[in-house]
């Protein structure tokens, strides 16, 4: 594709015209037409969690993904072939995703946090008959086969011992050939190509299924949001069990023509660790979420040379202001938020060519008509809050999954009157922007007001003593319900009398003073999902259980 240069969003909505081929194939129309155009193009530049450094170029990654699809073929594996997938960020994880889209096989992956019960659970819905994981987590797989019949084949990487009934990763590419001719009904276009498991904040995960023209709707996260041209290196910091690796560590970076960068670290995030690699590779283009930028601006920045770095994003959460303020402040950049789900590519996003403004998602992005829906289903105006919806028309918005998996009940609740219906509450500006304000059931009303926990949360994280917060509502006898604030306090700092009346004193200075938290809890650490969202649910729960 052909990076347009808009001047303007305007611009860039009316000029932008994606091309879909119907029988689009990832692995073999891009990663293979790159191999072949171009074959020692930097793919990835890998650091594992050693320290151990490696570049993998497309002819490389090209080859191994024939190697392993062979392999997966004489398994047993074929086209329609659920094929769950627990690897670190390490190279395998790449390789069997493409092989996996040679074979038509469905990729599907998968956090290493789960437990034996976890994965039960999601081979018995997910009809899964495949796994390729590391050796670290084969014995928590393993023990899972005795509840999971329908477990044929299973494929362990690393050096820790092999399980009996289990193949070896690298004994079964060894004598695989390297070369796998596109079948002749090769899946493409609509056919299935990936399930992710959602967070399941609210209740047990759903299957998201999305089809082969999902990586076609990550070019504008890739090249636009992402802002990359070719020779860039990015970093996207996420985990690859989760959608958000396939955001910024895979499809649309390489169809940008930039490099993948990937840094395997294990165990605890260590934020001064995380810079000194940054700066050393020379990584361009960074994205992560609010929570690691909020402890990167912790770190003396002054001790490192940042000078490559020249576009940065957020996303999975909602960057609070001061956050912004204080990145753009010491680096000299802002950092352009974005919204997606894992039922979607890019929705909404503020892109280079668009003022940043601190606490916006942005605008919605190409193909994507947004609309704000009240609750009996009409369009709101500028200032009203809504529910974050996406019209639907004839054709299939790109990068909107197919359905949830064996739920059509809860497939046509989404999709109900004509939109996919996200869940997400938000307003809108007088300029276009949307502001994000949470689910809808996180919304509280109290005395009249409906208060998004974002906003209160973003004022209290702005306070020094805060490392994390959730808002929740809590019953009231005079208000329906009262502001609830669930707080991590950073470290030298105790929840004191003293100190919960500064910090309500500080939210009223912040924000509406309407708003400010009447109880807060201290507590060491937030209950969230194996993702990281924040399970508010849990939280009320605890709370009813209490009154």
């Amino acid at each position: 594709m052909n990076k347009l240069k808009p001047a303007s969003y305007e611009e860039f909505i009316s000029a932008y015209a994606p091309e879909v081929p119907e029988n689009f194939n990832f692995s073999f129309d891009i990663l293979d037409a790159i191999a072949a155009e171009d074959p020692e193009r930097k793919a990835i530049v890998h650091i594992g969690p050693d320290g151990y450094r490696r570049e993998y170029d497309f002819h490389w990654l090209a080859t191994a993904s024939c190697r392993l699809a062979n392999a997966l073929k004489e398994q047993g594996v074929g086209k329609g072939d659920r094929v769950m997938i627990i690897l670190y960020r390490r190279i395998e994880f790449w390789v069997t995703m493409l092989a996996l889209h040679r074979l038509g096989a469905v990729g599907v992956p998968s956090p290493n946090l789960l437990t034996t019960k976890d994965i039960v659970y999601r081979v018995a819905t997910g009809n899964i008959s495949a796994v390729v994981c590391e050796d670290s987590v084969a014995a928590t797989v393993d023990a899972a086969r005795a509840e999971s019949p329908g477990l044929k084949v299973l494929v362990q990487t690393g050096p820790g011992m092999l399980l009996s009934g289990w193949s070896h990763y690298d004994t079964i590419c060894a004598t695989a050939a390297d070369v796998f001719p596109r079948p002749d009904d090769a899946a493409c276009g609509a056919d299935p190509l990936l399930i992710f498991f959602s967070s399941g904040t609210t209740g047990p995960p759903k299957m998201v299924m999305h089809n082969h023209h999902y990586p076609i709707g990550h070019y504008v996260t890739g090249a636009y949001w992402h802002d990359l041209e070719p020779g860039d290196v990015h970093l996207t910091v996420a985990d690859t069990g989760w959608g958000k690796a396939v955001w910024g560590k895979m499809y649309g970076q390489w169809m940008a023509g930039a490099a993948v960068f990937v840094y395997d670290f294990r165990g605890k995030f260590t934020p001064a660790d995380l810079l000194g690699v940054v700066a050393r590779e020379g990584v361009t283009t960074f994205c992560a979420p609010p929570t690691i930028y909020r402890f990167l601006i912790r770190e003396d920045l002054g001790k490192y040379d940042l000078t490559k770095l020249r576009h940065c994003t957020t996303a999975g959460e909602l960057l609070n202001t001061s956050v912004f303020e204080d990145w753009q402040r010491i680096v000299g950049l802002p950092i352009y938020e974005g919204y997606g789900q894992t039922e979607t590519t890019l929705q909404i996003a503020t892109f280079p060519f668009m003022e940043a403004k601190p606490g916006s998602i942005g605008k919605p992005t190409p193909g994507w008509d947004v609309v704000l829906l009240d609750g009996e289903g009409n369009e709101v105006g500028s200032g009203e809050e809504g529910e974050i919806c996406i019209r639907l028309g004839e054709e299939p918005v790109l990068g909107l999954f197919s359905e949830y998996l064996d739920e059509p009940e809860k497939t046509a609740n989404a999709m109900e009157g004509g939109y996919y219906h996200t869940g997400d509450k938000a307003w809108r500006d007088e300029d276009g922007y949307y502001w994000f304000m949470g689910r809808v059931d996180d919304l509280i009303k109290s005395s009249g007001y409906r208060i998004g926990p974002f906003e209160v949360e973003s004022a209290l994280i702005s306070h020094e003593a805060v490392v994390e917060a959730a808002v929740t509502g809590v019953p009231d006898d005079v208000r329906g319900q009262a502001v609830k604030a669930t707080i991590v306090l950073a470290s030298g700092f105790e929840g004191t009398d003293e100190l919960t009346k500064e910090l309500q004193n500080h939210v009223k200075k912040v924000t509406a003073p309407y708003k400010y938290p009447r109880v807060i809890a201290y507590v060491a650490e937030l209950p969230k999902t194996i993702s990281g969202k924040i399970k508010r649910a849990e939280i009320r729960d605890q709370d009813m259980k209490s009154v």
